[in-house]
């Protein structure tokens, strides 16, 4: 074999072993779905994950919470395939991502009632949209202002990151700041825990995140629940998301399929949400 032979036999098994490589990559990121933001979604997608991952060996799903401005934000700025977010999209935040030639579509994949807790040794069971904006903007700081006993009220809300913040300032607070001495958490879990070990304690979580170790009340005479979501009785309703940039496809439309399918729909169920089915 000459040289120039020898040469052009090297370049063209070399030219395979690279397009064979990056045509493996492009395969594997294509089977590779980010999930990010929004912590009221977090346990439907990492229950709907879990079973899809299992029917789908060939894909693989990251989920990550984080809240719903970091699930948005990261579609705009493509670092994740799906992002959870547990409200609308803001204006500002389109027009960034118009900027940059992002399109983001809201998949509606469940409902939500953002649900009012205290500590289960609290003796309130019930409060009006308008006592619990007074507590949470400073205008009535002691349980027996709302018919409960002589204690001071604690405060616990979300950090601005968080979707279910944003549909509880507008839904219950009319927009209005939150006291100045709350405390803010990061997540549903943390507002739920923080409330569980605070006998003043008020918080507000997704319905998924209601236990025995917190009490949910009544807001204006209506307790939260699937059936008062779906009559829409319900004063703190809200749908739930899954962002992507242009309508999915490839695994990410598989992975969103299943999350709508009857199956996924009752994962959305097992984990205390509401189907949209």
């Amino acid at each position: 074999m000459t040289k120039l032979r020898k040469f052009n036999y090297l370049f063209v098994s070399m030219a395979l072993v690279c397009f064979l490589f990056f045509t493996g990559n492009v395969l594997a990121a294509d089977n590779d779905i980010v999930v990010k933001g929004s912590t009221t979604v977090l346990p439907i997608s990492q229950a709907c994950a879990e079973v899809f991952m299992d029917q789908n060996m060939d894909i693989n799903i990251s989920v990550q919470g984080g809240g719903s401005g970091v699930g948005i934000s990261s579609i705009i700025d493509g670092t994740c395939d799906i992002g959870n977010a547990s409200r609308p999209i803001k204006e500002k935040e389109l027009d960034t991502a118009k900027e940059k030639g992002v399109t983001p579509i809201g998949n509606v994949v469940a409902r939500d009632a953002i649900a009012v807790v205290v500590n289960p040794a609290n003796s309130v069971n019930e409060l009006t949209l308008k006592q619990i904006k007074a507590i949470y903007t400073g205008e009535f700081s002691n349980w027996s202002q709302v018919g409960g006993s002589d204690q001071e009220i604690v405060i616990i809300s979300r950090d601005s990151a968080s979707g279910t913040f944003e549909a509880f300032n507008e839904l219950a607070l009319d927009k209005e700041k939150v006291r100045p001495d709350a405390l803010l958490q990061a997540s549903n879990a943390a507002v739920a825990t923080s409330v569980a070990n605070t006998p003043g304690a008020i918080g507000y979580v997704g319905l998924g995140y209601v236990t025995s170790k917190t009490k949910a009340i009544e807001v204006n005479n209506v307790m939260p629940s699937k059936e008062t979501v779906n009559s829409d009785t319900y004063p703190l309703a809200r749908p739930l998301f899954m962002y992507t940039d242009g309508e999915p496809t490839g695994a990410v439309k598989e992975f969103i399929d299943f999350v709508m399918s009857e199956e996924g729909q009752k994962l959305v169920e097992e984990n205390g949400y509401i189907s949209v089915q």
